[in-house]
């Protein structure tokens, strides 16, 4: 039967599951096209459940076998199973349910549920997969006790993995052999994991502070043996970290992860068995850049941290699903700043949420951290959930300060520990824990779109007093067409005109330090004890997810460049005085002009340059010119060749007028030992790189210098590790045709047997930004290497293109956007998810000029007017052609 399309469900509709799933047993007899899952479900009605007569389950794209209850098969009178749910009349207030199925792994190409990747086994039951598995009331909110036997051929899946610990195994007659795992906390279903194959284990232990040994598994290919020491000695980190800064201490005898190639997201944290893509797991030198491993660090942490912020404490239904992946966010957010630089962290952090986050709330798809409706809950995976989320918690944290917020930590564990939960609870614990009242507050949950905070500032020399008058306003968002004022943190300083850090306090109140708390549309702040008329740092560490509307001159941004103490500060000075200039550059492209950049941004910009005494992490950060997508958000109407043409111009003008100061830079930054991943010399690494990369800038229709592009090729040959030797290539790709495609052709000769750097390939040659590159996109589409099955693949050549390559996928004529409908009306009969997630660049078509509208809306409609849509892109493309 085919499944039914499914309809909006709202927040407030929800209601207690009306029986509770004490007890799983599972048992799934492994086939590449028929497998077997037979469970035995130990139930019981919900006192508070108004009818419990009858109990519905989930289960789709499977084969129903057999029903039994209290170990009576049942006839089709009984129930019914309409594709989509198992509807089972009768049924007593505390029975046994038995359900077979068959399930086809091999055909499974949504990769959701139980499917087969490198012909190995694994599952991803996150968010509605477990389904695909078999019948169950397929909710957070039902937590059960999974004991899992899985039985298969002892040659093809010499391993058998699943959650908790092994208690039992042993070999069939026929040969097959099994293995029974049994996880002793409660879980929702979602949190279920299979993996079986040909894997082979690399091990290493744990002593945790309470003295108990874990055994730490990664479980990968043979050909990934030796990738898998940087996963390892991140999760140790992550381990004591978590038990330093939280007191949070691990709770099973062991803790495996198995990375495998084809998986939809980053990584998944089911209880004990977390199922990662390979990329976040493998990394040495030669195969993996410093930006990898920083990677497999942060997401490693991540997965580890939900077992206490997910899977001990779990969301209640999934409109609160940014309780466990806001909070655990922060939480790999913070462990990776105590790993290397705090400041740096910061910036990436946050350039992500301007760049991006702030786009989803300015589109369509716009919604509060906590949603008040969705149709597919997979298109609500979002920056909004996940990193603005995050944002929310660390407010939490700025608000109640670092030992408060561990007291609402503690509290909020200690009251909920195997529970599922309301991101309300979470509030609650850190109120009572710390006599604080966040009613105000919580309505970063509820309301959706980016708040834009206004300052104005009057200064009393008699007095010696500053007052600061500071306003809020947030535009119109889906749904909700009006905001109540939010709860707005405001870290601030003074700096007098020698730029050093100005003591002042609070008219009434006397312990707010440099925190100011906007709770209203416009609020008056006195600061008093200030000597002398003071330049003000505002949004110190963006301390709050805000557009700031505060008109600074270039000379006001390039004293703030020079002196802010605050690291975040004095980077976000320099790209205000960069964009002021892009804008100019942009305005005066339009009229026909060409405009250089003004003389305050270059003496800027080659003050940091020539800085030998900051991070140079933080240098690399600081002469990085805006991304054309946050250039655009300034736009009232984006137009992406100006920004291109401009932005490109500008880098390759620096690059032309620096040159002898990024040659010494770049000669300087150079060093013959051997590669080592620290923070440190990822730094130096990321500087040296910038300099490069400036050295082969060209503007549009030109090439670069020949002694640069031997330059970027001497590094590219010479290189011993994939950081340099990538940033070499890249640089020269972006600058030269004919030598770029002899170091790419080399590049794949070298690399062609490793899946993770043929990614790189591809979207390299996806993001080039000479011109003809849809053409090469589009051949690359047939090379023998792509495949549409693979998400990492798709995401490094389609959704590279179209994500990263503004200028030529907003082409004039419409070709990018028929290219992305061609793909994402493709790839919809493939992976769903994926199809949705591509969607992304035409969402936004009211931000773009009329011509452009019109032709990004006709490819919307060509791919809703497809029969048998999935609701994963049929709710994306209707919100989208709803905003016009």
């Amino acid at each position: 039967m085919a499944e039914r399309k499914k309809q909006k469900i709202y927040r407030a509709d929800y209601t207690p599951p009306p029986f509770f799933v004490d007890s799983i047993e599972l048992r799934l007899e492994l086939d590449p096209v028929a497998t077997r899952v037979s469970s035995r479900l130990r139930c019981r009605a919900n006192p508070q459940a108004r009818d419990t007569s009858t109990l519905v389950l989930n289960g789709e794209r499977l084969e129903l076998a057999g029903v039994r209850l209290q170990g009576v098969a049942l006839d089709s009178s009984r129930y019914h199973h309409d594709g989509s749910l198992l509807t089972i009349r009768d049924v007593p207030d505390a029975f046994t349910l038995e359900v077979d199925t068959v399930i086809n792994p091999r055909d499974n190409t949504a990769l959701e549920g139980l499917y087969l990747s490198s012909g190995n086994y694994c599952t991803q039951c996150e968010a509605e997969g477990f389904r695909r598995i078999t019948c169950f009331p397929d909710r957070p909110d039902v937590m059960s006790v999974y004991t899992t036997t899985i039985v298969a051929d002892r040659d093809a899946c010499p391993v058998l993995l699943s959650n908790g610990n092994p208690v039992d195994s042993g070999v069939l007659d026929d040969g097959r052999h099994w293995v029974t795992w049994h996880d002793p906390f409660p879980k929702p279903c979602y949190l279920f994991a299979l993996v079986a194959g040909d894997l082979v284990r690399i091990s290493d232990s744990f002593r945790t502070m309470s003295g108990r040994e874990v055994a730490l598994h990664i479980y990968v290919e043979e050909r990934n043996r030796e990738k898998c020491a940087h996963a390892m000695e991140s999760l140790k980190k992550a381990m004591r970290w978590d038990e330093q800064v939280y007191g949070r201490e691990y709770d099973l005898d062991i803790y495996m992860i198995v990375a495998v190639d084809d998986f939809n997201m980053g990584a998944m944290e089911n209880k004990g068995l977390n199922i990662f893509n390979s990329k976040y797991v493998l990394a040495r030198p030669e195969t993996a850049t410093d930006a990898d491993y920083e990677g497999i660090e942060g997401v490693i942490g991540h997965e580890y941290f939900h077992n206490w912020t997910g899977n001990r404490i779990t969301c209640r239904d999934w409109f609160q699903l940014s309780l466990k992946e806001g909070l655990t966010v922060f939480r790999d957010q913070e462990f990776s700043s105590d790993m290397g630089s705090r400041p740096v962290k910061r910036i990436h952090d946050v350039n992500v949420i301007r760049t991006f986050q702030f786009r989803e709330d300015a589109g369509p798809m716009a919604h509060p951290v906590r949603p008040d409706s969705f149709v597919e809950i997979n298109n609500f995976y979002t920056l909004t959930v996940y990193n603005k989320g995050a944002e929310v918690i660390r407010m939490i944290h700025t608000l109640l300060g670092a030992d408060g917020f561990r007291r609402g930590m503690d509290l909020y564990f200690e009251r909920h520990d195997g529970q599922a939960v309301t991101c309300d609870d979470f509030v609650q614990a850190m109120e009572d824990a710390n006599n604080a009242d966040l009613a105000i507050f919580r309505r970063w949950y509820d309301q959706a779109g980016t708040p834009v905070l206004s300052v104005r500032q009057q200064y009393d020399a008699a007095q010696q007093e500053l007052r600061l008058t500071m306003g809020q306003s947030c535009p119109p968002t889906p749904g909700q067409p009006d905001k109540q004022p939010f709860c707005i943190p405001v870290r601030i300083g003074l700096l007098d005109s020698r730029g050093r850090e100005m003591d002042f306090g609070v008219h009434g109140r006397e312990d707010a330090g440099d925190l100011l708390v906007l709770e209203k549309a416009e609020q008056e702040f006195r600061l008093t004890g200030v000597r002398e008329r003071p330049v003000l740092s505002l949004l110190r560490n963006f301390s709050a997810p805000v557009r700031v509307d505060r008109r600074l001159d270039d000379d006001e941004l390039a004293f703030l460049m020079a002196h802010d103490t605050d690291p975040f500060n004095r980077w976000d000075a320099g790209q205000q005085l960069a964009m002021n200039s892009l804008l100019k550059g942009i305005r005066a492209w339009q009229q026909g002009r060409e405009e250089s950049f003004p003389a305050a941004f270059a003496r800027a910009f080659a003050r940091l340059l020539n800085d030998a005494d900051s991070d140079p992490a933080f240098l690399a950060l600081a002469l990085t010119l805006p991304a054309e997508s946050w250039i655009g958000q300034q736009m009232a109407v984006v137009d992406p060749d100006a920004i291109f043409v401009v932005r490109q111009g500008f880098r390759h003008d620096l690059g032309r007028s620096l040159r002898q100061d990024f040659l010494a830079r770049y000669q300087n930054l150079a060093t013959d030992a051997a590669y080592v991943y620290t923070a440190a010399e990822a730094g130096r690494r990321s500087l040296r790189n910038c300099c490069l990369s400036y050295l082969l800038a060209v503007r549009r229709n030109s090439r670069a210098d020949a002694d640069m592009l031997a330059l970027g090729r001497r590094q590219y040959l010479e290189s011993d590790n994939m950081t340099d030797r990538f940033a070499a290539l890249a640089a020269v790709v972006h600058a030269d045709r004919a030598l770029a495609d002899e170091l790419l052709a080399d590049f794949y000769k070298r690399f062609r047997d490793d899946p993770l750097v043929v990614d790189k390939w591809f979207m390299l040659q996806a993001t080039c930004s000479l011109p003809g590159t849809l053409e090469r996109v589009r051949a690359l589409t047939g090379h023998p290497d792509f495949t549409l099955k693979n998400p990492n693949r798709v995401r490094s050549l389609i959704g590279a293109f179209c994500s990263a390559n503004q200028w030529q996928f907003h082409a004039a004529d419409g070709s990018g956007y028929r290219f992305l409908a061609d793909h994402v009306l493709e790839l919809d009969a493939i992976n769903p998810q994926i199809a949705a997630r591509l969607l992304t660049p035409l969402t936004m078509l009211k931000r773009y000029d009329a011509g452009r509208r019109e032709l990004m809306r006709e490819q919307l409609r060509r791919i809703a007017a497809r029969p048998g849509l999935s609701d994963d892109v049929a709710e994306i493309v209707g919100r989208s052609l709803e905003q016009e």
